[in-house]
Order: C-alpha cells, then structure tokens, then sequence
C-alpha cells in the first residue's frame, strides 16, 4: 500500500476445500498466500469456514474438531510474522463457550481480530442455528490503515427486521471504507443474478465497494461456484472470476476524491444449461476425488440417461477412469447394444458387455414355487433391473470402482425406478436434472463442454440415442409413455409441484388436465420412501430432494385439487399478532 493509504491491494482466494481436511485447507491457504505475497497483496480473503470446510454440519460440534480448526489458525497466525499479506480467513471459533461461524485477522504473526456472523440461515439446504451462535454486530477491522467492513454471506442477504440485524448498515456508520464478504454459497440455477441483486442492494444502501468471495467445488450434494466478484461505489463491475474453477486473482484498490475503486479482469460466467452441465462435472469429480474412489463404474443401457451420465463422468475423471457394463436380457434391443457400443467407443471408456439371462432365470427358477398361481407382473420386470444392480455392485466390492446411478428427477419425483436395482450406486449426477433437461444437457454436450472437462471434443452421444423413444426395455416393445404423460407435460406438473409447491387447483387452472395432475401428485407423495433411501447427488434446481424438499414418508395428506375457501379472519384474536414477509436469502 502506498502513502497515505491510497492503495490496497487484495487477492480474492476462490478455493476448493475439503471439508474436514483441516491440514489440507490450511495448505491451501498457504499456498495461495504465497501466491498473493508474489503479487504484492496486502491481503488475501479466503471463503466462509474455509478452514473447516463448508459446509461442516453436525461435525463441528466435535469438540476436537473445533480445537484442531483453532490450531491450524494459530499456526497460520504465527507465519503472518513474515511481513507478508494479512490473511482474513473462516473458521469456527468458539468463545466463552458459544460456538460461532467466524472469520479471522491474521497479521503481523497474531490474531488481529475475530467477527462473527451475525445473521445465520435456517431454510433450504441451510441449517446453522442448529449449530452456531448467533455472533453480535461489529465494526470494522483494520488492515494497513484501511478499514474493512467484514459481513459474513448471510449478513449481506437480509435486511433489517425483527430476527436480522442488518450488519451492512451498522459497518456503514461505523467508518468501513469498504467492504469485504467471505461466502459459501452453492450453485443452483440462475443464482448469479441473485446475488448480485442482493450485493447490488447492499452498495447502494452504503456507498461502499463490495468484494464478494466464494468457495467453489463439490460437497456431497452442493457444488459451490465460485463466480466471486467486486462491485464499486458506484455499482459498477469492477472484477469477475471465472465459475467452476479455483482462482487465485489479485486487484488494485485506489483511494480517490470518491473513495475506493477497483479495476480488474472480468471473466465470462457461464449460466443456464452450461452452468447445470459444469456444476454436474464438478459434483461428480469431488465426490470421488474426495473421498477416495479409484474410479467408477455404470450400467449402460443404449439409453440417454446413462448416455449422459457417461459423458459427465468422462468430463469429470478421464476416460481411464470410466468403467461402463452393457447387461443385456432377451428384451435389450440390438439397437441399444449398438448405441451404447457407440457411445463407449466416441467418450473412450472401457466397456464390456454381461448378459443376464442365466441370473435372472434362475432367481426365477427359485422363485418358482412362492409364485406358483400368481401372474407375471412388474415383479419379473424388477427381478431384470436388481439382476442387474447386483452385479454391478458386485464389480464395485471387487473393484473399489462406485457405481454412478443414473436416474433423473423426474423418475425420481414419481418412482419410475427399481429400489435396490437401478437405484444402486454411490452417486447421481443427474438426480436433480427433469428427464426434458437430460435431452438437452445431451445435445448441448455434443457442441461445447467446460473448459476443465477431461473428455473428447464433438459429438459423444450418439444422435441415435438422443432421438430414440425412452425406455426401460424390462417387457417387449415397452417405452416410458406407456406409463407415463409426455415428458414435457410431466416435468412441467413436477416442477409446479416440487419447486414452487403450487395447489393442485392452481396447476390445473393453467391448463393442465385435472385426472393428470391429481396421478402425479400422488405418485409423487408415495415415492417418498425410494428417495429416501436413493443415492445422494448434484443439486442445481432451487429445490432439490434431500437437502432442500424433505417430506414425511408416513403422510396421509393428500391436496384434492379443489379450491378451498378463503380464511376467515373474524376467527382469529389479532392482539399481538405480527405480521412477517417471507425473504429467501443465502448461506
């Protein structure tokens, strides 16, 4: 920084920790320090907890967790003695017994200061008063003279009310010169323009430039962005790092008549189905990466779901690390052996074929006697599809290999799938992608894909594959439609149901057919108990199963698709009632 403080210059750390790896992260840490220090930074922000990882749920309760998180930033602390950049990094932190989501000054080989988030989420896939204390508001910490207003996410989401502080103001008042937000907030579709709203709000309540710095990477079912950026005084864009990618990205603050501005690079931020594709690669890559898998393995069916699957799992590990299994019965179309031979040869993964006829035929075999007198139903049709995730598990024990499921929401939201059958695996790329998406995530893939994906360029999925009719090919000459409406009819009614829980009477007022709705409605509700028990996977909706949609699976409700009266106020005693607003913010 120059006389007189008129610069200041930071370098934004847009990382991928790991939750839990505590050693690790700080590693990370240093090394994008000494990266910063090479730039001439002053000061390094890390993301929220990043020193624990995020998010660390029920773990940081652990009492030698939250120790070992506070002596990797002592250690951290002590290195800052070096005259290099200040670090301001994220950790739990417990103080006179209250454990707090916090952020820490690291300078000058100490602590320099400790800010707490204020405000903490408790909705959708956010559950942090189960956890941490709520912090108090403070002011602002200094850095080479400069003063930085600290909001944690959430504290920059709301604004003031009866359960929010609004921390940007209080940093306002009293003297921040700018401000700085550590963040952990996942990808979900059109989440960009979100937040820059909300950050946008937030400068114009304060007439300070805004440094917004994300985590990116893959946490079981969340994948978190990155897509950090720095807004003016004046609502300006000043930076923009790239999604989906770790960053380390240094920018110049100057100090002028109008205060602080910033000039840097504005990288492109890739949205809509790219964005849904890229977050699926990098979900799918962390998970095995981080946890250990030597690879993985998926039952190819001809079909565009584990088409897809296939090429994201390519994307995301390299072909060598693909391992895909056709298990064809008597009802496997020729045209499916040929598709997914093809598939297999243009995405470059082992393939292999194993046909089940002797193993189901003898499960029938066996079975013989308890179904003596009793019809051929969907019970043979399920014994195909268990035949088949046996095996496939059976490769994976033998292995070490996880098995990719390759079901979509929409099968998922309905039951169109085999517990203990297809739905065996260790993860789904696609669990929260509608079966019309899959159509066009395939398309899309054969003309781009993410510039860190690992797989071929051009056209991966046969066009055979994308045009075909669906099907689970479990009886002859069977096609999804036969139990299903069209797909587009379907996910249109699902995402009606699932995303914005709207009335059965209301979806039908737009036009739906009434006996359709109220059939997929109850096939939603009574397919609880397979969700719950299904394979975790990427979330890129604004309400995925799991994490954000949680239902009872012993649930007698059921919504009659009628209009119901208007509620009658004159029943209600008002002393002392309060009204509310309902504001969906961030983590």
């Amino acid at each position: 920084m120059t006389e007189n403080a008129a610069r200041l210059t930071i370098s934004l750390a847009q990382l991928n920790p790991t939750v839990g790896d505590i050693a690790g992260n700080a590693d990370k840490a240093r090394a994008a320090r000494r990266q910063a220090a090479a730039d001439g930074a002053d000061l390094i922000v890390y993301p929220e907890l990043f020193i624990a990882g995020y998010p660390p749920e029920d773990l940081v309760l652990k009492p030698a967790f939250q120790a070992a998180c506070r002596a990797a930033i002592e250690d951290l602390a002590r290195e800052t003695a070096d005259g290099g950049p200040a670090m301001l990094i994220g950790s739990p932190w417990v103080d006179n017994g209250k454990l707090y989501n916090a952020c820490a000054l690291l300078d000058g080989g100490r602590i320099a200061a400790i800010r707490h988030k204020v405000n903490l989420p408790n909705y959708g896939v956010f559950d942090e008063k189960r956890v941490f204390a709520r912090g108090p508001v403070s002011g602002p910490v200094t850095i080479r003279g400069v003063r930085i207003g600290v909001p944690i996410c959430e504290d920059t989401w709301l604004e003031e009310s009866e359960d929010y502080e609004n921390v940007v103001e209080c940093l306002a008042e009293t003297g921040a010169e700018l401000l700085v937000v550590p963040n952990g907030s996942p990808y979900a579709r059109g989440k960009n323009d979100m937040r820059m709203s909300v950050s946008v709000a937030r400068v114009t309540e304060s007439d300070l430039p805004l440094v917004y710095v994300n985590q990116v990477g893959g946490q079981d079912e969340l994948v978190f962005d990155g897509a950090s950026f720095v807004l003016n005084a004046d609502r300006t864009l000043a930076a923009q790092l790239p999604g989906f990618v770790e960053s380390v990205t240094t920018l110049s603050f100057v100090k002028g008549a109008a205060g602080w501005r910033c000039d840097g690079p504005v990288a492109p931020v890739i949205e809509g189905d790219e964005a849904d594709y890229a977050a699926c690669v990098l979900g799918l890559r962390d998970y095995v990466r981080k946890n250990g898998f030597p690879g993985v393995l998926l039952g190819i069916s001809g079909g565009i779901d584990s088409a897809l699957c296939a090429a994201i799992a390519v994307d995301a590990l390299g072909a060598d690390k693909v391992r895909g299994v056709m298990l064809p019965f008597r009802y496997t179309a020729q045209i499916s052996l040929d598709d997914a031979g093809r598939l297999a040869s243009a995405l470059g993964f082992g393939y292999e074929v194993l046909p089940i006829a002797q193993a189901v035929e003898g499960f029938e075999a066996i079975l013989a006697k308890p179904f003596a007198g009793l019809e051929r139903d969907i019970t043979e049709e399920n014994l195909q599809a268990r035949t088949r995730g046996t095996l496939l598990m059976a490769i994976s024990n033998k292995t070490g290999a996880m098995v990719v499921t390759t079901g979509n929401k929409s099968e998922m939201s309905v039951g169109y799938a085999t517990l203990y059958g297809d739905m065996n695996g260790g993860f789904n790329p696609i669990k929260d992608i509608y079966k019309t998406q899959v159509f066009r995530l395939s398309s899309l893939r054969n003309r781009w894909k993410p510039d860190d994906a690992l797989g071929p360029d051009g056209e991966v999925i046969p066009e055979s594959i994308i045009i075909r009719p669906p099907t689970a090919e479990l009886r002859e000459n069977q096609t999804d439609q036969d139990s299903l409406p069209p797909y587009d009819v379907l996910d249109a009614i699902l995402e009606r149901l699932v995303e914005r829980e709207q009335p059965l009477a209301s979806i039908v007022a737009e036009g739906f057919d009434k006996d359709t709705v109220v059939r997929i409605d109850r096939l939603l509700n009574i397919a609880e108990y397979k969700r719950r028990q299904a394979a975790p996977g990427v979330k890129v909706t604004r309400k995925n199963f799991g994490r954000d949609r949680r239902y009872p699976i012993t649930n007698r409700f059921r919504d009659k698709a009628e209009v119901l009266p208007a509620p009658d106020e004159s029943l209600v005693t008002k002393v002392g009632r309060a009204s509310s607003e309902a504001f969906e913010g961030e983590g």
